[in-house]
């Protein structure tokens, strides 16, 4: 029987996780699963066949011993999933450059690891806006995340500075269709397209996620935002057991607002098919490997 554990974290009292509707499909296939906090400092990772990356959510906080947890997670006999190498490479939002590079369109962004007036002016500047978004490169959850308005964002500049400046950062333009249409997340399982909802933050706020406030809608997703979701899959170092893009309208066309790779929610409460779906990716993976 082969054992599975969801990496998790400690005191998800406040956050929606829905992994849970995994287990009976794994059950019912004569897999165990446990859910095991990232932060335990006692656990025996070889007895476990896989360790799946899920619902570790303040990862951002304690970066550098998270990674140090997945390397040694890597370096048992259960096999990681997602990989670490692909893990490694999506931690910092960096990995958008080397999406654009491919040709993949990401949503504009201006990168800077020093924080100053200038940059905040010179962004307005750049992208010909009256509103922009600041968050740093290694982020969930929308921690940390400005909205900075043109006419009053010096008001914010004690906090900017405090949270920034010792920080990699991004600044990107406030994007309209965000509030007006909404974000929307395209699931893979296997490299195969799942499910998609949509994301809407609630009335006079920004941020989508549930945790804020946000709503979320199954929809159907046009034959343009699979072209350039899985133009982001095929850019990636190696393949993936899950994956989110995330896109959003920019101008005339979609872009990417982010890849998600490590523990991005899955939704599974949104399409009662994907449980299966993501069940059969890993057994279907695990036969492959025998």
């Amino acid at each position: 029987m082969p054992a599975i554990a969801f990496l998790s974290t400690d005191h998800l009292e406040d956050f929606f996780v829905y992994d849970e509707l995994l287990i009976p499909f794994f059950n019912d296939n004569g897999w165990s699963v446990e859910t095991v906090s990232w932060h335990s400092q006692s656990e025996n990772w070889d007895r476990f066949d896989y360790v799946i990356v899920r619902s570790t959510w303040d990862y951002q906080q304690h970066p550098e011993a998270f990674l140090a947890c997945l390397t040694q997670i890597d370096a048992s006999s259960a096999t990681l999933l997602n990989p670490l190498p692909l893990m490694q490479w999506n931690i910092e939002k960096h990995y958008l450059k080397d999406l654009q590079g491919k040709g993949v369109p990401i949503v504009s962004t201006r990168w800077s690891n020093t924080f100053n007036n200038s940059v905040i002016d010179e962004a307005f500047s750049h992208f010909n806006c009256d509103t922009v978004v600041v968050k740093p490169t290694l982020s969930a959850n929308a921690d940390d995340t400005f909205k900075l308005s043109v006419s009053n964002w010096h008001e914010q500049q004690q906090a900017l500075s405090d949270t920034f400046n010792q920080r990699d950062f991004m600044i990107q333009p406030f994007l309209n269709s965000v509030v007006e249409e909404g974000e929307y997340s395209l699931f893979y399982f296997g490299g195969k397209y799942s499910h998609a909802i949509k994301k809407v933050p609630q009335k006079g706020d920004f941020r989508v996620q549930e945790e804020h406030g946000g709503s979320l809608h199954p929809v159907a997703v046009d034959e343009e935002q699979l072209v350039i979701a899985q133009k982001a899959l095929s850019a990636m170092p190696c393949e993936a057991l899950y994956a989110r893009v995330d896109l959003v309208r920019q101008g005339s066309g979609w872009a990417i607002m982010e890849l998600e790779l490590i523990e991005p929610s899955l939704y599974f409460n949104l399409d009662e098919q994907s449980p299966l779906r993501f069940v059969d990716a890993l057994i279907s993976f695990h036969l492959n490997r025998a």
